[in-house]
């Protein structure tokens, strides 16, 4: 079992991110003089070399910012599209339907756009000041520790697809060991070539973050990216590089107790935390208990309605006519609430609701919310030639990416002294496609997280967004910057993010003791990830929780199993806070990974 983290608090500014190193570098930007922007842009780039397992440097980015001095708060997708050159009917004919490992699954890379875009709006500091300390882990290495190297040594397989793969993450021809020193020249290069082009253009800061932009959408990254595609079977092209861009969007905003809780759209499943802990407003949660049978039971009924609504009405609201209003509204949320049985389990994933018309249950298929072009999401042309088709990576017996549920994404939150918040999740594994010979990179496989198949409102279409679990969020309290928060752990992360906060503002743990305790979680739904796993009435249940909560819930219907305690399956929560009364600063980060928090 990890052990436990020391509460950290702080006066001037602090942050958490998912390794030490990363909270190092946004520490010490903090310290320059950065503001909580520009430290979390380095912290989050430092975490994609840190850990370029779980984080992808041109993978995808899903930022939140609330700015202290203006009262704004933003949302940055940091999301890539499908490349114009994708079509479901090539998915369904050659995969049946099903979304292969591999080059097949790249969507447009996020990451790069979501950070500079960050710092040109809201930052201080250039590219180049930001990002060094990332070209130095990767240039100098860094110690290999546990979990990085049971990923790798888990996926060995996965690593072995390609020799670009091989000589990254299995140097000597094996997965690297604890304390080794795992180094990635090639990643280095690749992000000081952005610098070294910020630099030689001159001028201002927002022209040389727009060169360092460039250097990746247009330049020599962007060819060798789209070249490599082009070699190897894959869809993107240089077209859809140059031509993506970041969305800037409103956060959704909902109360919870004395707090304003900020999520991220239906993009991603934002809109699902907000409507879980909507529902949860109508419930006594401090009658209920810490962790008791019945807090336990309630929390998992509401998560099952929640992701039942999920499958059937979220997509890319770029595309798909989303019932965002319906879906948060107080009466019809009361209305799923009321299907819960104190008594008795759902036995799977209840049927959803009709937020259009405010309805419990949906009357039939009519009602799940439809593609606004009807054509966009079975488009039949198909321009990869089939001679030069990648290996169905899926197709080979090991390749499979181990746990793909809960396997990648990591996080960072920071405060600064002025009351800014930065809260971001980074994602995108490097097992479940190929590195970009001599870039270091692995651009987005983010299109596991679409569906193959035309019927489906997740199908992909040219320019559409899969809709992802890694979902940023903040709080409010009387108006002020209060809380900064998010987690990896895929479809396991809305439900860590409702117990923690939960354990902080219902159960009055410090943040340290409130991302430490057991946790729980459902499966009682598809998976998110391909090829979409379900394990009906499935309840996962950290040791820690007692015997007699277990059984309990075993005899309401739960099929409820045994987490070691303190598992990294559980997530791996990182959360800030900012007491508006003194100004005081606490930070939290959970051991079941490798984040640390940091502060003065």
């Amino acid at each position: 079992m990890p052990d436990g983290r020391t509460v950290v608090r702080a006066r001037h500014h602090v942050i958490a991110a998912g390794h030490d190193l990363a909270t190092q570098a946004g520490l010490e930007i903090l310290e320059a003089g950065g503001n909580a922007v520009d430290a979390g842009v380095a912290a989050g780039i430092a975490l994609a070399v840190v850990h370029s397992d779980l984080v992808n440097f041109a993978g995808v980015a899903p930022i939140m910012i609330h700015m202290a001095t203006t009262g704004e708060t933003v949302t940055i997708d940091g999301l890539g599209v499908w490349p114009k050159a994708a079509s479901v009917a090539f998915f369904e004919r050659e995969y049946g339907g099903a979304i292969p490992e591999g080059l097949l699954r790249t969507v447009v890379p996020a990451a790069p756009a979501a950070w500079i875009a960050a710092l040109a709006r809201f930052g201080t500091m250039r590219f180049g000041e930001v990002a060094h300390h990332a070209v130095r882990y990767a240039r100098e290495g860094f110690p290999v520790y546990p979990l990085f190297a049971q990923f790798i040594m888990d996926n060995e397989a996965a690593y072995r697809r390609t020799p670009a793969n091989a000589r990254i993450y299995l140097p000597d021809g094996r997965p690297p060991r604890v304390g080794e020193t795992f180094v990635q020249s090639d990643l280095a290069a690749t992000i000081q070539y952005m610098i070294d082009e910020e630099r030689a253009a001159g001028g201002d800061r927002r022209s040389g973050l727009k060169a360092a932009r460039d250097a990746f959408y247009r330049g020599d990254i962007a060819a060798r990216i789209c070249d490599y595609h082009i070699a190897h079977g894959g869809f993107l092209r240089r077209d859809d590089m140059a031509h993506y861009d970041v969305r800037f969007e409103p956060p959704l905003r909902i109360r919870v107790g004395d707090t304003e809780l900020l999520t991220c759209g239906p993009w991603c499943q934002g809109i699902t935390l907000a409507q879980a802990f909507r529902m949860l407003n109508g419930i006594n949660i401090a009658a209920l208990g810490h962790n008791s049978a019945d807090y336990v039971h309630a929390l998992t009924e509401v998560f099952k309605l929640a992701f039942a609504d999920r499958e059937a009405h979220v997509a890319d609201p770029a595309v798909v006519d989303v019932p965002t209003s319906g879906l948060l509204d107080p009466a019809y949320l009361a209305a799923r609430r009321r299907l819960i049985d104190p008594a008795r389990a759902f036995p799977e994933m209840p049927p959803a609701g009709d937020p259009w018309t405010g309805a419990a249950l949906a009357a039939g298929p009519s009602q799940v919310a439809a593609p606004r072009t009807a054509t966009s999401a079975t488009d039949p042309h198909d321009t990869v030639p089939r001679d030069s088709r990648p290996r169905a990576m899926n197709a080979e017996p090991g390749w499979r990416v181990s746990d793909p549920p809960s396997a990648d994404t990591s996080h960072v939150a920071v405060i600064d002294k002025a009351g800014n918040m930065f809260s971001a999740t980074p994602s995108d594994t490097s097992a479940d496609t190929e590195v970009i010979p001599g870039t270091g990179l692995c651009p987005s496989s983010r299109g596991s997280q679409s569906y193959g198949i035309g019927h489906s409102l997740n199908a992909l279409a040219p320019g559409k967004r899969p809709r992802m679990t890694p979902n940023p969020a903040m709080a409010l309290q009387g108006g002020e910057p209060f809380l900064a928060f998010g987690t990896p752990g895929g479809d396991v992360q809305i439900q860590a993010l409702v117990q923690v906060y939960m354990n902080a503002r219902v159960f009055a743990m410090d943040l340290q003791s409130a991302v430490e305790a057991p946790r729980f979680a459902t499966y009682s739904f598809p998976s998110s990830f391909a090829p979409n796993a379900y394990h009906p009435g499935l309840l996962m249940i950290e040791e820690g929780i007692p015997d007699d909560v277990f059984d309990d819930l075993r005899a309401r219907g739960h099929d409820a199993q045994r987490w070691p305690a303190r598992i990294w399956k559980a997530g791996g929560v990182l959360m800030v806070q900012r007491d508006a009364q003194t100004g005081g600063l606490i930070a939290g980060a959970d051991p079941r990974r490798a984040g640390t928090a940091r502060g003065r």
